[in-house]
């Protein structure tokens, strides 16, 4: 494979055998199975033997692996994806990009990003004021699992080719570094290794902040998820409004196994999902993100 994400691709799937992030138990279920659910097993462990196929990497056999740690794990080989791509597209989308990891112990939050620096007052007045924080809540708190922002240009970087901008005007641009302003949020990844309901749900409520709660430009809001049941798919993707798109950590094998293995229904959801463009592969991303 020569193609830049389609390297990047094979390397991602390769990561999750190597981080354990994908694995089998002894019973051979997957690590991204519902193993309340006989379709959840049958669809995940058929990705899982594509994949092995795929990698000629053998599967770790592990038995107890916390959710929150195979969260942990998911994130960050998205993270890595995206850092192995995106800037590298600077002919469709030029830049200085930085792909991150945000966690409760990163010191950047939503707030040093130009387009919500003022939740930073607002939870300062909050945390201050209890009367306030009961009426206001904390809802417009967001934290995004993998964030990808723009950092701002000097005026030097801006006249580069001609005189663009002097002392006179543009002076509350965002991407001017000499306003004095925050890295512009270009796109938050949520990335969940599966989609239970509540998962399904928090990625929407965090989506829904970003939207109401923005100054400007409002970034790329998308899903990542190794979520192998296309309903579960469904109560996210379906619908507009909120997410952009959920991306889908081995869609083609997805398909490929749910036509093999999975009921009608099933079948027919995927399907409308992927024809109704809300369900892509994660080699989509990097591109949709040069948009």
């Amino acid at each position: 494979m020569d193609a830049l994400i389609a390297n990047a691709r094979y390397h991602f799937h390769k990561r999750l055998f190597e981080t354990n992030t994908l694995t089998l138990t002894t019973a051979g279920v997957a690590s991204n199975a519902d193993t309340s659910s006989r379709g959840s097993k049958a669809i995940a462990r058929q990705i899982v033997d594509i994949l092995v196929e795929e990698q000629h990497h053998a599967v770790s056999i592990v038995d107890k692996i916390s959710g929150q740690t195979l969260g942990k794990q998911f994130e960050k080989l998205t993270m890595e994806f995206l850092r192995e791509t995106f800037p590298r597209l600077q002919n469709l989308r030029p830049g200085k990009w930085t792909v991150l990891q945000l966690g409760n112990n990163n010191k950047l939050k939503t707030s040093d990003f130009a387009q919500y620096e003022h939740l930073a007052y607002l939870n300062a007045l909050t945390t201050q004021n209890a009367q306030l924080a009961a009426a206001l809540g904390n809802d417009y708190l967001v934290a995004p699992d993998v964030v990808v922002y723009r950092d701002l240009y000097e005026d030097s970087e801006i006249n580069a080719d001609q005189l663009i901008v002097d002392d006179e005007i543009c002076k509350m641009a965002d991407i001017r570094k000499s306003n004095g302003g925050k890295p512009v949020l270009h796109a938050s990844v949520s990335a969940k290794y599966t989609m239970r309901s509540d998962r399904a749900q928090n990625s929407r409520t965090e989506a829904l902040n970003l939207i109401r709660n923005r100054k400007g430009h409002l970034p790329h809001i998308v899903v990542v998820t190794a979520e192998p049941m296309p309903n579960r798919l469904a109560s996210l993707a379906l619908g507009t409004g909120d997410i952009d798109c959920v991306y889908h950590f081995a869609l083609y094998e997805l398909i490929r196994v749910v036509k093999e293995v999975g009921s009608e229904d099933a079948v027919e959801t995927l399907e409308t999902l992927v024809q109704g463009k809300r369900l892509k592969d994660i080699s989509d991303l990097p591109l949709d993100l040069s948009v």
